[in-house]
C-alpha cells in the first residue's frame, strides 16, 4: 500500500510552524493550486489537503471543486480556523448554509464557542501554541529569571491597541486606559504598548525584564459574548520564561491547570487586585512560571499540535470520525 504523506496547502495560508513541524514528520507539503501537476502515484499518497477557512465561506464553489478532486483519491479538505470565533461577524445565512452544506472533511478550531455549528463530519479541537522556532529562553535560564531585582517593570503588556482605527482593539485599548491609572496610583512600573514593529528580539527582553506578562482580549473575538480560546501568547510568553496573567477564558481549563501552571483574572478589580497578590508572592509566581514553561514546552508547541493534525488526517483514513482529540 502506498504510504500517505503528502499534504496539498492553500498558498501561505498553513501557520510557518506547524508546516515545518509537518515536515519533520516526513510529510511532504505541496501547494493545491498545483494539482494538475501531480502523477497519479503523487495522488495516491495524499494524505489530504489544507485550506482557508473564510475561502469556505467567500469561495465555496473553489473549496467544493478541491473537495470532489481530493475525494477522488479518498483523501480529506480540512482547514484550521484561529481566527474563530470572528466568522461570528459574518452574515448568518452563509454560516449555516456552510454547516449544512459541509464543504469540509475536517474542521480543526482553537475554539468551540460556537456549538451550533461543526463546518465538518469531524471536528479537531487545535489550540494556538508555542513557536519555539522564535519564543524560547533565548539565553536565559530559569533560575536567572528567579533573581527579583533583574526586573525593570513590574506589569507589561504588548500587543494590537489602537481602538480607534481598529473597532476590535477598542475594548482592549479601553481596558489598558482604566488600568494603566489604577497600577500607577500603587506606584508600580507599568509598560503598555503597541506590538507594531517589535522584534522578537524586543518581544522575548521585554517579556523576561517583566515580573508579570498581561494577556487581555483577543481580535478575533471580535461579537463574542466570552473570551474563548487561548491567543499564541498565551503559550509564547511561559515559552521564553515568563509569568503569564490571562483574563479569564472558556478553554484555559483544557491546556492548563489554575494554580498549577496558570494564573488568571476575571475583571479590572480582580486583575489590580491578583496583580498585587503575584508581585507580593515572587517566589509563588515563579513557581507557577516554571511549572507553566514545563507544561508548554512537553504539550503546547507547534511539534505537539503537528502530531494531533497529522494523527487526525490518519484517523479519518480508518475511518474514524466525530470529535478528535
Amino acid at each position: 500500500m502506498t504510504q500517505r504523506d503528502l499534504l496539498l496547502l492553500s498558498a501561505g495560508e498553513l501557520h510557518p510552524a506547524l508546516a515545518d513541524e509537518l515536515r519533520r514528520r516526513g510529510l511532504e507539503l505541496r501547494e493545491l493550486a498545483n494539482w494538475s501537476t501531480l502523477g497519479e502515484r503523487d495522488r495516491q499518497r495524499l494524505l489530504g489537503g489544507f485550506v482557508w477557512f473564510y475561502g469556505c465561506i467567500r469561495y465555496p464553489f473553489r473549496v467544493w471543486r478541491q473537495r470532489k478532486l481530493l475525494h477522488r483519491y479518498q483523501a480529506p479538505i480540512f482547514a484550521w480556523n484561529q481566527d474563530a470565533p470572528h466568522y461570528l461577524n459574518r452574515a448568518p445565512w452563509r454560516l449555516n448554509w456552510l454547516d449544512r452544506v459541509r464543504l469540509l472533511d475536517i474542521y480543526a478550531t482553537h475554539t468551540l464557542i460556537d456549538k451550533t455549528r461543526s463546518f465538518a463530519d469531524t471536528t479537531l479541537y487545535l489550540a494556538n501554541a508555542a513557536d519555539t522556532r522564535r519564543y524560547h529562553l533565548h539565553g536565559q535560564t530559569l533560575t536567572s529569571l528567579r533573581v527579583s531585582d533583574g526586573y525593570a517593570y513590574d506589569v507589561t503588556f504588548f500587543g494590537a491597541m489602537d481602538g480607534v482605527r481598529y473597532k476590535e482593539m477598542l475594548a482592549r485599548q479601553e481596558f489598558f486606559s482604566a488600568l494603566s491609572p489604577r497600577l500607577a496610583a500603587l506606584g508600580l512600573r507599568c509598560l503598555f504598548r503597541e506590538s507594531a514593529g517589535m522584534s522578537i528580539d524586543e518581544q522575548v527582553t521585554l517579556i523576561q525584564k517583566s515580573r508579570i506578562n498581561l494577556n487581555f482580549g483577543a481580535s478575533c473575538e471580535y461579537g463574542a459574548k466570552i473570551a474563548s480560546g487561548l491567543p499564541e501568547r498565551c503559550y509564547g510568553i511561559p515559552a521564553v520564561g515568563g509569568f503569564l496573567l490571562c483574563d479569564k477564558r472558556t478553554h484555559a481549563s483544557d491546556d492548563f491547570i489554575l494554580g498549577e501552571n496558570w494564573a488568571e483574572f476575571d475583571g479590572l478589580d480582580d486583575c489590580v487586585s491578583k496583580i498585587q497578590f503575584w508581585l507580593s508572592h515572587w517566589e509563588a509566581a515563579r513557581d507557577v512560571a516554571e511549572r507553566c514553561h514545563a507544561h508548554v514546552m512537553s504539550k503546547h508547541t507547534y511539534a505537539q499540535r503537528a502530531e494531533q493534525l497529522h494523527n487526525a488526517l490518519l484517523a479519518w483514513h480508518k475511518g474514524q470520525r466525530g470529535f478528535l482529540e
